[in-house]
Parts: structure tokens; C-alpha cells; sequence
């Protein structure tokens, strides 16, 4: 990866030059296990806080988090170290909080004191009574203020027995510029597709003057910087996103995206060191349909998860062959769940769940609610950029599964789940008038923290375990179902999943060795036979489209012009099974055209262009346009040594442009699009 070095030389040079007299005098992150060093609990619920390894706040996991048990009713105080405020008359404290409710309404607030917490003022307070994730930002002015031992708390008053879970993290208290602008966040998934890509940022105005323009920069590598002034009306401690009108282009591989702050009010702010950004942005090969993954807590001794559960079966009945579910059995609240786990207990942990009912869609936890239509058909209809095929059968008590997780990028800090669960049960009956109870989890065949997945983009992976089942609670060995899916943990992002073919000896292997090579005008693309040799036949696709299907030869030649293509075979199998695809990723160069010693001269100008571009040389007698995907957009045929070509039809972009001479002699050149 190339490093980018013009923005952070401009901003470490700025550093250095302008003097700062903002002060940070509290920023936590709560990036340990435990409570930081010199942060302490006062009032009531001393047990109550902790560390929790989840991000529900929208910071970076871990987080700082308020449960509702042991059950508490009074004020429970966070309290921060003391820091000295002499000659500072006024702070402003920034965090993101996330409530998981239960009921009614609580306060929660930001005080001060100065004499050891015996008296407390409130410089903040806020009333909330829904399940959702906020960030504020507050001036704080108090009587503690110009004192050199000021202690910040944030406290919550209210039953706790109310509240399921509250989140809290990137705390940050500080003084301000009067002219400050930060760059906050690139608001760009870290895995995309390739293509054309808008380029989004938050920023905020950390300082007194409001803000009427700025200049921002982003620079992909060591290519041109792209360049955009935004004239807004940016009041103080107001935060905004927005997107260059340019996007950014991306063909696959992996890039060090940088986002920079270049100018406030036309000029410099006064605290450089918050305007950059990097971010290491994977650009998949190609995208595959998502199985929307459902992970969800639930228990029999539970009355509101009765609901839930009716509501969510109602839901994936309307919806076969969209999503993978396990269900964990808790043991609580009474005496629990007698299906519970200390597996499914791990899971609980890692989603900071903290009561029933539960449910997490695709990683993220949505509380004590079932997942809606639209979130299903939203999760559903997002590409994903790796996949998971797998099949299992049983002998007796005993279950033998094997998966191929496959990925369309370099996949390396990602990990492997599977599960073995009971489509049905019914001898886990609770108090809460169930009778039957669906996708009960069972064993985990990986880690309850998942398997390592090292998979070079376009290949995949193979796992086989065998597993004696007497040891668990199932009820019946013929109504097993295996769940598998790819997960992130620090994103908790669930890249995708599948239920596995289901009481089978045949499993659908990939393709082995698959080949591409330069034909004449073509590529010819070869494979071998899976490793079970019994696929009855192969589906070919380039750039995520079907070229050919129920092929029975191992090979097939594609004719094409110049251009970057994605290749993948897929093997299918009786019954309608198939196998993950094993893809790759060609840059073709037309051979019969481009002469390895070509030194003709073309020009092309304006690039990067608004629209319209000349191109200039000798002898031209064709002129093609292909996007980053190698996919030909446009073809003009010449007869001239300048020739007028009109991309105002094209998205703003990188196109590549291919200038053929009379002799067949060709020369490729990058453009760039407004």
C-alpha cells in the first residue's frame, strides 16, 4: 500500500506553525476491559457500571456501559478525574450514548464539582425514553468553573429496572478555538464494490466563529487530489455531512483513502491536527446475494417474548430462503430457559445483551424488538462481498458438517461461525405459555468467538468437523438445521451467511485450479473438476453477469476488447445445490493492437475534464472510453490527428481511454471526470 504523503505533511507543517490554545482535558475511547484508571462510581448502582465489547454508542467497540441489574432506584454517578480549569469559564463535553429501553422515561446528565463530589451542578440534562443512539455535544458552564480540581460525571437518575442497557463512549471534554473545524469521521464502508463510489465525511465546528465555507481534498494513493469548496452555515458545535460532487473510482484492490480540511473562511483554523483522515478502503471483486443473518435471545420463563417470538416466526415464514437464524435460550429472567447454554451465554456477551427478548440483524442489536419487513428486505437486497456454502448429514447421534466460506477480497481479520440447532423443540416449556419454540441453538461447531478465516480475495476456505450430539439438548437428530456466517468483530458486521444443505452425502465443492490466460482477442478460462467429482455441471460468470450455464467441460474461451474483467465458475450439483464461486480478477490488454514498443505521443486535455476532451497525435483512427470495470462506454471512430470526444453523458469518474492508431498500434491514458 503507497503511503499518502502531501496532506499529512501540510498538516503536520501547520501543526508546527500555528499556536493552539485549545486544550483537551478529557478523551476516552474505553479501548481497555476495565473502567480507566481514576474513573470511579458514586451514588447508587456501584455495580452497575462497566466495559462492555460492543459499539452501540457508534464509537469504536469497546464501550462504557450502565446495566439495569442489580436493580436500583436513585442517581448512579460516572465520575471522571479531576482536571484543572483555572482561567477557563466554560467547557464543552462531546459523547455518543446508545439507551436500550424498557419502559418509561430516565434522565441523564452531565455535573460538575469541585469539592470532591460532595456537591454536584448540573451543566446538562436531557429526558429520554426510546431505544436509539444519540451523539451530544454541550457547552457546560458552572460554578465549578476556574477551579483547578474540577470533576465531569455523567450520571443517570431513575428504576433502573427500566432500562435494559445504556451505552456511552467517545467521551471528550475541551476548551475551544475561535476557529476550529474537525474532520470527524469518512463516512465510507471499509469493503465496497468497485466503481465509481461517493466520498462522504462529517464534520464539526468545535470552535466559537461559525463557519460560511471550506475547502476539502481527498486523494486516493498518490493520484490527483480531488478538490471541492463547500459554502454552508456551520453554526458552533454544529456537526454536518457531506459528499464531493466527485466520486471517487475504484477498480479491485485495496487503497489508502486520505480526507483533508484545506482551508476555513478562506484561510487556516485554529487547530490543524483535527484535519485529516486515512482510511484503508478493500475493493471487492465482485458481489454475491446476501442471506440476511438473524441472531436471537429469547427464553421460556419470558412473558414479552412471546411477541417477539410470534412476530419474528410470522416474518421468516413470509420469507423463505432469505435468512439464517440461531436462537439462544437464556437462563433468565426465574429461573431461565433449561435449553440455555454457556455457549449461547458467550454470544451474550458479545452483543451486551442483558435481557430478553433480543435480536441482532446482521450484527447489529436492535433490543427488545423483532426485525420489521423493510429492515428484512433492506439487509436482504445489500450486496455482500463473501459467501458461505456447506452441507451436513447424521448418523445415528452424530452430525458431520463441511463449509466453504468464500471471499470477494483479501478476508484476514474476519472469523468463521457455525451452529448446529433444532428447527423445533418443545421440552424447554417456561411459565410463558409457549409451547414450541424455533431454531434453538444447540452446539457450536466453531468457537463461540468464531474460527480464524484467511482467504485470498476470489478463493475460499474449507472446514469439516464431526460432532457426537448426545451431550446437548436435542430432541430430535432428523430436525437439525446447521447455521454458517462470516462475521466481523470489531465492525460486528455480518458479511454474510447460509443455512447448509441439510441431510446430504453430497457436498458442493468449488472448482480447483481455476486458470485465465490471453487468447487471440479473447481469454481462455480453465478449471478442474471439484474435489468430489460429482458437480454435473458449471456456471460461468464475468463481471457478475451469467455468460454460461450447465457447461460440462472444464474450460471456455470469452472474446473481449481491452478492460479489467472478473471471472468466476461456480460447480452445480443434483438437486439444485451449488458450489461458492471461485472468481479472478484479469486486466486484458488487446494484443493485436497495442505494440509493447509502441512510442507514438498522444495528448489528451483537459484532465481531469468537466465534460468535453480533445485527443491529439498522429494517425488516430479510433477512439474507446472504458469504465474502471472494463466495460467499453463509448467508441469513436477518426480518421484524424484531433479528435472531440463528448463525455458529458458519462458519471463523474476515472475512465480509461484507449487511442488506436491506422497501423492497429494502441495507447491507454486515465481520465478523470467531474
Amino acid at each position: 500500500m503507497k503511503k499518502t504523503l502531501l496532506f499529512i505533511a501540510a498538516i503536520l507543517m501547520s501543526v508546527s506553525v500555528f499556536a493552539q490554545t485549545r486544550t483537551t482535558f478529557i478523551s476516552e475511547h474505553f479501548d481497555g476491559t476495565s473502567a480507566p484508571e481514576g474513573w470511579q462510581i458514586m451514588g447508587a448502582g456501584t455495580s452497575n457500571w462497566g466495559i462492555s465489547a460492543t459499539q452501540n454508542a457508534g464509537g469504536e467497540a469497546n464501550e462504557l456501559v450502565l446495566v439495569w441489574s442489580p436493580q436500583f432506584n436513585g442517581t448512579s454517578r460516572m465520575v471522571m478525574p479531576a482536571v484543572d480549569l483555572t482561567g477557563i469559564s466554560s467547557v464543552v463535553v462531546s459523547f455518543k450514548h446508545a439507551l436500550d429501553n424498557y419502559s418509561g422515561s430516565h434522565t441523564l446528565g452531565i455535573a460538575t464539582s469541585s469539592d470532591g463530589g460532595t456537591t454536584w451542578h448540573d451543566g446538562w440534562t436531557q429526558s429520554y425514553g426510546s431505544s436509539s443512539a444519540w451523539t451530544v455535544t454541550q457547552s457546560i458552564t458552572t460554578a465549578d468553573m476556574g477551579n483547578n480540581n474540577v470533576q465531569f460525571c455523567i450520571y443517570y437518575t431513575g428504576n433502573s429496572y427500566n432500562i435494559n442497557n445504556w451505552y456511552f463512549d467517545d467521551i471528550e471534554i475541551f476548551s475551544m478555538e475561535n476557529l476550529d473545524l474537525s474532520l470527524n469521521s469518512i463516512n465510507m464502508n471499509s469493503t465496497i464494490g468497485a466503481g465509481s463510489v461517493d466520498v462522504a465525511f462529517t464534520v464539526q465546528n468545535k470552535g466559537v466563529e461559525a463557519i460560511n465555507q471550506f475547502k476539502m481534498g481527498y486523494q486516493i494513493d498518490e493520484e490527483e487530489i480531488v478538490e471541492q469548496t463547500f459554502d454552508v452555515t456551520l453554526a458552533s458545535l454544529a456537526t454536518q455531512q457531506f459528499t464531493f460532487a466527485v466520486p471517487a473510482s475504484f477498480a479491485p484492490g485495496s487503497y489508502n483513502l486520505t480526507v483533508a480540511i484545506m482551508e476555513v473562511n478562506g484561510g487556516d483554523d485554529d487547530d490543524p491536527s483535527n484535519n485529516v483522515l486515512e482510511k484503508v478502503i478493500n475493493v471487492a471483486l465482485g458481489e454475491t446475494q446476501r442471506k440476511v443473518m438473524i441472531e436471537h435471545f429469547s427464553s421460556s420463563t419470558c412473558g414479552p417474548c412471546v411477541n417477539v417470538n410470534t412476530t419474528m416466526g410470522n416474518l421468516t415464514a413470509a420469507n423463505p430462503g432469505k435468512f439464517t437464524y440461531t436462537k439462544y435460550q437464556m437462563n433468565w429472567p426465574g429461573n431461565g430457559d433449561p435449553y440455555y447454554t454457556e455457549e449461547g451465554g458467550v454470544r451474550r456477551q458479545f452483543y451486551g445483551v442483558n435481557a430478553v427478548p433480543n435480536v441482532c440483524l446482521e450484527g447489529t442489536n436492535l433490543g427488545a424488538t423483532s426485525v420489521t419487513q423493510a429492515q428484512l428486505d433492506n439487509a436482504y437486497n445489500t450486496p455482500s462481498f463473501g459467501d458461505v456454502r456447506g452441507s451436513f448429514n447424521v448418523d445415528g447421534t452424530t452430525i458431520t458438517v463441511k463449509v466453504d466460506f468464500m471471499s470477494y477480497y483479501d478476508m484476514t481479520i474476519e472469523k468463521a461461525f457455525v451452529t448446529v440447532n433444532e428447527k423445533e423443540t418443545h421440552n424447554n416449556v417456561g411459565g410463558n405459555g409457549e409451547t414450541s419454540f424455533h431454531h434453538v441453538f444447540m452446539k457450536f461447531l466453531t468457537s463461540p468467538s468464531g474460527d480464524d478465516l484467511n482467504i485470498p480475495a476470489g478463493e475460499c476456505q474449507h472446514f469439516e468437523w464431526t460432532q457426537n450430539m448426545s451431550s446437548t439438548h436435542v430432541e430430535e437428530m432428523s430436525d437439525l438445521e446447521v447455521s454458517a456466517w462470516i462475521q466481523n468483530l470489531a465492525s460486528h458486521e455480518v458479511i454474510n451467511s447460509h443455512f447448509m444443505y441439510e441431510y446430504t452425502d453430497i457436498h458442493p465443492y468449488p472448482v480447483q485450479n481455476f486458470a485465465i490466460e490471453d487468447g487471440e482477442n479473447s481469454v481462455n478460462l480453465s478449471w478442474e473438476a471439484p474435489e468430489g467429482g460429482n458437480a454435473v455441471a458449471y456456471n460461468v460468470y464475468m463481471n457478475g453477469e451469467v455468460i454460461a450455464e450447465n457447461l460440462t467441460a472444464t474450460e471456455y474461451n470469452y472474446s473481449c476488447d481491452y478492460g479489467f474483467y472478473v471471472f468466476a465458475v461456480e460447480a452445480v450439483y443434483e438437486n439444485e445445490m451449488t458450489s461458492v464461486k471461485i472468481a479472478k480478477g484479469y486486466d486484458y490488454i488487446d494484443h493485436t493492437s497495442v505494440g509493447e514498443n509502441n512510442e507514438k505521443a498522444f495528448n489528451i486535455y483537459p484532465n481531469p475534464t468537466n465534460g468535453n476532451i480533445t485527443v491529439c497525435g498522429e494517425e488516430i483512427n479510433m477512439v474507446e472510453v472504458y469504465n474502471l470495470c472494463g466495460q467499453k462506454v463509448m467508441a469513436i471512430e477518426a480518421n484524424s490527428s484531433n479528435v472531440n470526444v463528448n463525455m458529458n453523458a458519462l458519471a463523474t469518474g476515472v475512465y480509461m481511454v484507449k487511442i488506436v492508431d491506422n497501423n492497429g498500434n494502441a495507447t491507454v491514458n486515465k481520465v478523470v471526470k467531474r
